[in-house]
């Protein structure tokens, strides 16, 4: 599971990382969704399972060497350096363009993750009634979730911590969005305006939230993934595919609320077509652009998923 890379190699790894920050600061996009794309996906689950007791265990009795080695450090340190690079600079960008061109980036998006699911669910060599109903209850479960209005909750240190608990595992599941989980508890204001702020105290909780959730989480996935492959890749495509509700691109906002600097944020909103859209918003659709960038977007997991499957030395 664990490999050597060359520098190329490290860049691109770190660059995956970025794309992996730029995705978990959108509501909708899930950064293992990326990890999948990219062909990292396993590694990582195993490599944030083997950051456990274990762990502490190799460094005490064999040193820091081989405790690295042990948790693959090169690759977790690689990878961590390419999203915090992202969330603190170019997920900047990419909810500027969530708040000036919505319709087109959540388009490019829609295609990324239908292409994505094709992506994943392709592996899975044999169909039958069970991993059929695996694939049905991850996407009735997805969906379901997107369906849940966000809440506004006090954001307590307690809070806080198990945030960030359930965002990180949402995170590093395809089709399921960190970013998505922190809006509906009502806790994605608050962490991005920590982190605009360098809140350190509340970022400093929330990582600690994180890092609670990686460690048992991974465990539990990569269980899956070593003991039932098939049915993990069938649910997964299934959570992938659920997810499509969220990143529609036209949507009708049917509850919204003023956040403290005066910004309207939609809390429930409902998918429509491009022609009501239009006659509701009194906006132009930007369909033939939407229609672009969704291939686009399913063009780049096409070039994502070769790089990611390109042999290394």
């Amino acid at each position: 599971m664990q490999t050597k890379r060359s520098w190329r190699e490290t860049l691109a790894l770190a660059a995956k990382g970025m794309l992996m920050g730029a995705a978990d600061a959108v509501p909708g996009v899930s950064g293992g969704t990326i990890a999948f794309i990219t062909g990292i996906y396993e590694e990582l689950i195993f490599s944030l399972k083997q950051c456990g007791p274990e762990a502490l265990t190799v460094l005490f009795r064999q040193g820091i060497s081989a405790a690295w080695k042990h948790v693959n450090g090169a690759f977790l340190l690689t990878l961590l350096l390419g999203v915090m690079f992202s969330i603190f600079t170019v997920s900047r960008l990419v909810l500027y363009w969530l708040d000036a061109y919505p319709v087109m980036l959540w388009s490019f998006f829609f295609g990324l993750i239908l292409a994505a699911i094709w992506s994943l669910v392709r592996h899975i060599e044999k169909w039958d009634i069970k991993t059929s109903a695996f694939f049905l209850f991850g996407t009735l479960a997805a969906y379901l979730i997107t369906m849940i209005p966000p809440s506004a909750i006090e954001p307590t240190n307690l809070f806080v911590f198990l945030s960030g608990m359930l965002a990180i595992c949402a995170m590093i599941l395809p089709g399921i969005s960190g970013s998505f989980i922190l809006l509906l508890l009502g806790m994605y204001t608050p962490i991005l305006t920590a982190i605009k702020n360098l809140e350190i105290a509340t970022l400093a909780l929330f990582a600690v939230g994180c890092v609670f959730g990686l460690l048992s989480f991974s465990r539990v996935l990569n269980w899956m993934f070593s003991t039932h492959r098939t049915l993990t890749l069938a649910l997964l495509g299934g959570f992938m595919l659920g997810s499509l509700n969220k990143v529609w691109p036209w949507k009708q906002t049917l509850e919204s609320t003023v956040n403290s600097h005066g910004k309207t944020i939609p809390l429930v909103q409902e998918n429509i077509l491009p022609g009501t859209f239009e006659m509701i918003t009194n906006q132009p659709s930007y369909l033939w652009y939407a229609i672009t960038l969704t291939f686009l977007g399913a063009g780049a997991v096409l070039l994502l998923e070769k790089v990611g499957s390109t042999p290394r030395e």
